[in-house]
């Protein structure tokens, strides 16, 4: 598995030093390298990389500015590379792979691939079942709706409340509560519509504590309460944005459009 990536540096010597760490990576292929954060977005939507290295403070559009540049595309993963250790949250909720701090470390680096590695086999490990999913809904729908009757006999073995420990403090947060769930690596943002917490663990795991009747995966990193949903609005190519009870919107992607479902029927 090659990873397609692209460098983000307003800094020459910052993308020197980062090629070279990343040439001792057989599975690294850089596709390109850019300056600023227009050449960014022009560059992602032109070579759709599965990895970009993005620096965040730069002229003009920063790491952050870029992203939002990107809504109308399917994202790559980001690795945000900065001097300044106080973006990290800000980061995280912008779901980042992770977070590296200059000069790169090669050990913090090769972490960081690791996880590259494995977000991007769960995405293509979804995408996988995502499209079974679509196939069997098509030659076998009667089976689907079988599924579903299993899964709600099931739904006693799913957690009312979840402990979170954050800013040295524990809260106990009503899942009923809980609006949507952002991925930021190994970290959650859990949002309940007046308060966002970060809680360590995976989006995989995590998963498997929610009742799937309520709460669906309608992204590669977000999971939504669908008891939250105020409104569809259609968009293009197949996706849509959900519009949920705090007025935030989320946007449904191609892959999980069969959760939207249920809203326009």
């Amino acid at each position: 598995m090659t990873i397609r990536t692209i460098l983000v540096d307003d800094e020459p010597l910052a993308i020197q030093g980062l090629e070279l760490r990343l040439e001792k990576h057989d599975d690294v292929e850089i596709v390109e390298t850019c300056s600023n954060g227009r050449e960014a977005i022009r560059a992602i939507k032109t070579h759709k990389p599965d990895l970009v290295f993005l620096d965040i403070q730069m002229p003009g559009f920063d790491g952050f500015s870029v992203i939002q540049g990107l809504m109308e595309v399917e994202p790559p993963l980001f690795v945000f590379v900065t001097a300044y250790s106080d973006h990290a949250i800000r980061a995280f909720e912008a779901q980042a792979a992770d977070y590296l701090m200059k000069p790169v470390e090669e050990d913090r680096l090769a972490d960081t691939l690791d996880r590259v590695r494995q977000r991007l086999a769960e995405k293509r490990g979804a995408e996988e079942v995502g499209r079974l999913k679509e196939v069997l809904a098509e030659v076998a729908p009667e089976s689907m709706a079988v599924e579903g009757v299993e899964d709600s006999h099931s739904s006693s073995r799913y957690e009312k409340l979840i402990n979170i420990k954050d800013r040295g403090q524990i809260f106990r947060v009503d899942v009923d509560s809980i609006e949507k769930i952002d991925a930021a690596g190994d970290y959650m943002c859990i949002y309940t519509g007046d308060n966002t917490l970060i809680l360590r663990e995976t989006m995989k795991d995590l998963e498997k504590r929610l009742d799937p009747r309520r709460f669906q995966r309608v992204h590669r990193s977000c999971i939504v309460n669908l008891d939250l949903v105020r409104q569809v609005k259609p968009h293009t190519n197949g996706e849509c944005f959900l519009v949920l009870d705090s007025g935030s919107q989320v946007k449904v992607s191609r892959s999980y459009r069969d959760v939207v479902a249920r809203f326009v029927h």
